[in-house]
C-alpha cells in the first residue's frame, strides 16, 4: 500500500514548515502500515490540473503498478480548492499512465492500465456520492481506530482546540457503517458499476469458507 502526496501542504498556519509536516505524514504512514510513500515537488494552494503534474503522477503509477488507485472524489466544502485540482488531476493520470507511444514523456517507463480507480469524499454533511458515481461501502470497523491514530499524527493540523475533529470522522464511519449493515464503514465510489464473480464472497466477506 502507498500514499503519493502531490504537494507537501506548506505554509499552513500552525505548522513550523515543510520539515514538521513531512515527519507528521511519516507517521501517519507507519500509524497505518503504508509501505510507500512520497510527496510529489507542486505547491500547495498553487496546485492546477496542469500536464506537468499529470505527468509526474502517472509517472508513480507506471513505476510502482498499483492494480486499485484512489483519489479524491470531490472537492472539499469550504476548503481548499487544491482538493478540487487533484480530482481532476488523478484522473487524468490514471489514464496517461495506459498510453501507448509517449516514451520520451514518461522516461521509457513502461505503460501501465490501473485495473480499478475508486475515489473517496470528505463530507461536510450526510454522505451520499455525487451524481454519475456508484457507491461502495467497505466494512473498516477492525481499523477504525488506525485511522484516527493516523490523522492524530497531524499535530500541527489538529491541535487540542480541534480535537472535535477526531469524535466526527468517528460518527461519520459509524454513520455509514449503519446505512451498509457494520459496525464502521467507508464510502468509496466508483464511474463503473460495482462488479463480481462471487456475489457470496462480496456479500459475506468474514464468511470461513
Amino acid at each position: 500500500m502507498g500514499i503519493v502526496d502531490l504537494t507537501d501542504g506548506e505554509p499552513t498556519p500552525r505548522s513550523s514548515g515543510p520539515e514538521e509536516r513531512l515527519r507528521e505524514a511519516a507517521a501517519a504512514a507507519a500509524a497505518l502500515g503504508v509501505t510507500h510513500r512520497e510527496t510529489l515537488p507542486f505547491t500547495n494552494r498553487r496546485l492546477f490540473d496542469e500536464f506537468e503534474v499529470r505527468v509526474a503522477l502517472a509517472k508513480v503509477f507506471r513505476r510502482w503498478r498499483p492494480r486499485i488507485v484512489i483519489g479524491l472524489g470531490d472537492k472539499t466544502p469550504l476548503a481548499s480548492p487544491d482538493h478540487a485540482q487533484a480530482v481532476a488531476i488523478t484522473e487524468a493520470a490514471v489514464f496517461y499512465s495506459r498510453l501507448t507511444k509517449w516514451d520520451d514523456t514518461f522516461a521509457g517507463l513502461p505503460v501501465h492500465t490501473v485495473p480499478q480507480f475508486l475515489t473517496y469524499f470528505l463530507f461536510a454533511g450526510v454522505p451520499q456520492v455525487p451524481h454519475g458515481h456508484w457507491p461502495l461501502a467497505v466494512d473498516i470497523a477492525p481499523h477504525l481506530d488506525a485511522k484516527i491514530a493516523a490523522i492524530a499524527c497531524y499535530r500541527s493540523q489538529f491541535p487540542a482546540e480541534k480535537a472535535h475533529v477526531f469524535s466526527r470522522v468517528r460518527s461519520m464511519a459509524e454513520t455509514v457503517g449503519i446505512m451498509a449493515g457494520c459496525a464502521a464503514a467507508e464510502l468509496l465510489a466508483s464511474s463503473r458499476l460495482p462488479l463480481t464473480t462471487d456475489p457470496m464472497r462480496l456479500l459475506f466477506p468474514h464468511a470461513s469458507a
